[in-house]
């Protein structure tokens, strides 16, 4: 699969409606045949930082950057940042999350 993290470094202004402006565009991805998950979180120590964890199945990446939906919400995203977005984009093995070994709950 291809893992993707990437940070968001968001206007202070835009921070609260940062989600809402992007929906769309997450919607859209989340409906993607190749899509595993795309997932947003706000950093917990910088209230204007978002980051989304997404993984792709290997060749649905490729359908997803060439889409219509990715560069609308590149551009509905532009005007509510600060400087350009931080990404770590791997191709891993697997097709989804594994439980962790160090901390079993029963």
């Amino acid at each position: 699969m291809i893992f993707i993290v990437v940070k968001f470094a968001v206007k202070p202004e835009s921070a609260d409606s940062f989600l809402e402006a992007t929906r769309p565009f997450t919607e859209a991805t989340r409906a993607e045949e190749g899509n595993l998950w795309f997932d947003w979180s706000r950093s917990v120590e910088d209230p204007n930082e978002f980051v989304l964890i997404e993984a792709f199945k290997d060749d649905a990446a490729e359908a997803h950057v060439s889409s219509d939906h990715f560069a609308a919400g590149l551009e509905a995203m532009r005007p509510l940042l600060r400087s350009t977005p931080q990404i770590i984009s791997r191709q891993i093995e697997g097709e989804g999350w594994d439980r962790m070994g160090e901390l079993q709950i029963d």
